[in-house]
């Protein structure tokens, strides 16, 4: 079974991930691993409370398929966040963020060469206030788009989390064909 780590963290947007989890967990029978910086309780956006399984730290040598960042308001990137994420992207695995999720990619290094999406479209004094640091992202690469894959690599806007989950079921060969992908997005979305 494969095992796919979800980062939790306070304030992250849990609505953003819980449809790619179900999706990944009950339909492809993948293990998900919540993992966070401390074994502690973190509060959700929508006020659920989390516990991580493991902590960050300790999954650097784990063999995974892949690492989900939900969005939310974490000004806290740890070295052992980046480690993760350069590791899992050096190895091919799938990197999927949500939301303000890609800031940890783009503070990763692993956006530079990389098409991208993120809620934050333009870091604007009062984001740059709220995550005390100048913009991360290498804006030649940004793609105002619900969803964009390239590679390894699949981001998302926070409203277009059904797309965010599709493509990250696509990328691990849910569907038959774009077909099948199609009819699955139209049943789901009631278009």
């Amino acid at each position: 079974m494969g095992k796919i780590l979800i980062f939790i963290y306070e304030g992250m947007a849990d609505f953003e991930i819980t449809f790619v989890t179900n999706l990944l967990g009950v339909n492809l029978g993948k293990e998900i691993i919540t993992i966070g910086y401390e074994n502690e309780l973190i509060k959700s956006k929508s006020g659920i409370e989390y516990k991580p399984s493991k902590l960050v730290k300790d999954v650097l040598e784990y063999d995974i398929e892949g690492l989900i960042i939900p969005g939310g308001n974490n000004v806290e990137v740890r070295a052992e966040i980046i480690n993760l994420i350069q590791d899992i992207n050096a190895k091919g695995k799938v990197l999927g963020a949500i939301c303000a999720g890609p800031r940890f990619l783009a503070k990763a290094g692993v956006l530079d060469n990389t098409k991208y999406t993120t809620s934050l479209v333009k870091w604007t004094e009062d984001i740059a206030k709220h995550f005390n640091e100048s913009d991360p992202f290498p804006r030649h690469n940004f793609i105002l788009d619900r969803v964009v894959r390239d590679g390894n690599i699949i981001t998302s806007q926070g409203h277009a989390f059904i797309d965010f989950a599709i493509e990250i079921c696509d990328w691990f060969g849910y569907f038959e064909d774009e077909d099948d992908k199609n009819g699955f997005t139209k049943v789901i979305k009631g278009i």
